[in-house]
């Protein structure tokens, strides 16, 4: 695990000096659809320390012919449920897909510099992040949840009051705990819980940072918010945590796009809306949901 982590801040340090090699990248293409047809591959930013979404594949070797950038990661270099979906936006457009991983709050700011060109990340669409960022339909929903260490004693939400409980740096997970509705952004419908009192955060890289850090024995925080599917990861992978019963709220989940692309993105982001709709309705995204969460998440709870 020790191991897999220093390769994990190792690649995630790499992405973040990124040469703008995604976005407009010198091309002549009129849009960033084009510039992507051009070239022959996409760069998608995902996570690779969020299992079962996306996580390295350590038995993966890079393809010799590979048209990826040097620094950025091949499909046999990842895997994953966002992986899976990413692989099919790429093989939609006839284009070899690749993998960039800069920080989460590096995504959710918007401003990419043109370093990727879409995000394939379990981003949940929220007000403020479509200042800076336009959206696909959703292609997955989820709850989030909290999850305690297994010898915290604690058993219910309000056995939070007065405790420190962890989630990733700006994650909508984040936004819940500091009771920061406009920073979470969700229609009320969506909003399940409230905040137990004089909660303190701990903020870490990402929510999968926290479970690791229980299962290492880390004790400034008790419990940790993140995706259910996150959660039942952790606890198949018999991690030291106990899930709560219930959901706190659930979230609609998108690919995104940066407002500020040197080229548009209008025509990528209606291709991919057009393939969601597709997947949608053939199955397809229910089948990858299945195979990776052992449930189909596809399908909104509000509806």
């Amino acid at each position: 695990m020790k191991k897999l982590l220093t390769l994990v801040s190792l690649l995630v340090a790499a992405s973040l000096v990124l040469t703008a090699c995604g976005g407009g990248g010198g091309s002549s293409a009129s849009d960033l659809l084009g510039a992507i047809q051009e070239r022959g591959y996409i760069l998608v930013s995902t996570d690779p320390n969020y299992e079962p979404q996306s996580f390295l594949n350590t038995e993966g070797s890079r393809p010799a012919d590979t048209k990826c950038p040097g620094d950025a990661l091949t499909t046999a270099e990842m895997q994953g449920f966002d992986v899976d979906v990413a692989i099919a936006i790429g093989d939609s457009l006839g284009v070899e897909t690749c993998f960039a991983t800069p920080s989460w709050d590096a995504i959710t700011a918007g401003s990419w510099a043109d370093k990727w060109d879409v995000s394939v990340g379990s981003m949940t669409v929220t007000t403020a992040r479509q200042t800076v960022l336009d959206f696909s339909m959703p292609y997955y929903y989820t709850p989030a949840v909290v999850a305690v260490a297994a010898d915290s004693g604690i058993d219910s939400l309000e056995g939070l009051s007065g405790q420190a409980v962890c989630a990733g740096a700006a994650t909508t997970y984040e936004a819940w705990l500091n009771n920061d509705m406009e920073g979470l952004g969700l229609p009320e419908a969506s909003i399940y819980a409230a905040v137990p009192a004089d909660v303190t955060v701990v903020p870490l890289e990402t929510d999968q940072e926290c479970a690791q850090a229980i299962a290492a024995g880390r004790k400034d925080f008790v419990a940790y918010v993140t995706s259910e599917t996150v959660v039942d990861a952790n606890l198949a992978a018999s991690m030291p945590v106990t899930k709560l019963d219930g959901a706190v709220f659930s979230e609609d989940l998108a690919a995104a796009f940066d407002k500020s692309s040197t080229l548009d993105t209008a025509t990528l982001r209606a291709k991919v809306d057009e393939l969601f709709t597709a997947m949608h309705s053939d199955g397809r995204l229910s089948d990858l949901s299945n195979k990776w969460f052992e449930i189909d998440l596809t399908t909104s709870p509000n509806q």
